[in-house]
């Protein structure tokens, strides 16, 4: 048998009147359709789950409300996402809501998937930060310089990487040896690359 939480009515009551009843009539349609569903919060908005795995959410914010589902790349919906969270879009009332049967047809068919073994979506994986490869004629004229060292030393990857690609991508060695030397300089005087825009 299914379940519901408390903490989803207090969310309903705490929410905009415009999305009482969206909300109020999608939990119903939910739990009409999926009897063993059970209720939860989880980033700070209601969340459905079926068989202890998600199987769609709601969401109510200052102007529309917002319903979708855990695999709804997955289900063959009519979307009208746009830029809003879930799979029909901005609901700024009953109207703007799927009917009855396009809500239970989209709960079975994510119910399918789940019956079907259907993983959970995976957010793909940020790429590995490459690691910053500095010259060795870079390092060796910041070298001659023991303020420009200290200065280099103590800068984050980020400000590093601003000067190291600033001379490797210079063109020519001429630019490329009047880049280092500048950079020399401003370290030496304790500057980041780009100090000249830092109280624009």
């Amino acid at each position: 048998m299914g379940s519901k939480d408390p903490r989803v009515d207090q969310f309903i009551s705490a929410s905009n009147a415009f999305a009482k009843p969206i909300l109020l009539h999608l939990r119903k349609q939910v739990h009409i359709t999926c009897p063993e569903v059970t209720e939860t919060i989880k980033w700070s908005m209601p969340f459905f789950e079926y068989k202890g795995k998600i199987l769609c959410h709601m969401a109510a914010f200052k102007a529309h409300c917002a319903f979708g589902f855990w695999h709804g790349k997955l289900l063959e919906i009519d979307a009208r996402q746009g830029t809003a969270m879930g799979q029909f879009g901005r609901i700024t009332s009953l109207a703007d809501l799927p009917t009855n049967s396009e809500i239970a047809m989209a709960v079975e068919a994510a119910m399918k998937l789940h019956d079907d073994g259907v993983k959970s979506p995976t957010r793909a994986k940020p790429a590995e930060k490459k690691e910053l490869v500095i010259p060795d004629y870079f390092l060796a004229a910041v070298k001659k310089n023991k303020k420009a060292l200290a200065t280099f030393e103590a800068f984050s990857p980020s400000k590093k990487k601003e000067y190291v690609e600033w001379i490797t991508d210079a063109k020519t060695e001429t630019t490329r040896a009047k880049r280092l030397a500048q950079a020399v300089e401003w370290m030496a005087e304790g500057k980041v690359r780009n100090w000249k825009y830092l109280n624009c």
